[in-house]
């Protein structure tokens, strides 16, 4: 906890103070272990001390359920924005780097693109929505 070093008389001592309980105060003079007991008031702690239950898991609960792949690939939202400009619709075929959107992050201009080749099957967002990092944007086939 906390050390301190004295002279007496022209004696050196190292003394560390390990623990306080109450009035018992575990010190360690030049090496050798002490109990002392304070004859002062004994300081109250104000702060409660926190006890919680043992948090038991629920049935299933931490597993992680597969979910089974539809063939479809999403496009995600790159960072936190809005959407400024839809340049797709439901139907439109598109190719790998083609612009889909274009987001406004950061106060800038982003554009979304295609990470591969498909048709646009569901557009999950519109102009002027905002979004999260990792949500869904367009669904392609």
């Amino acid at each position: 906890m906390k050390k301190f070093d004295f002279s007496i008389n022209g004696n050196k001592y190292h003394v560390h103070i390990k623990d306080i309980d109450d009035n018992i105060a575990s010190v360690e003079v030049n090496g050798t272990p002490y109990s002392v007991e304070l004859e002062q008031e004994v300081r109250k702690v104000k702060t409660p001390k926190l006890v919680r239950q043992e948090v038991k898991p629920k049935p299933g609960e931490g597993h992680i359920v597969k979910k089974p792949s539809t063939g479809d690939h999403q496009v995600l939202a790159p960072l936190p924005g809005s959407i400024f400009k839809m340049l797709t619709k439901v139907g439109d075929e598109v190719k790998k780097g083609d612009t889909l959107l274009i987001m406004e992050a950061m106060k800038m201009e982003n554009n979304v693109m295609a990470d591969k080749d498909g048709t646009v099957k569901e557009v999950k967002v519109k102009e002027g929505d905002s979004v999260l990092q990792s949500d869904v944007l367009i669904v392609l086939e």
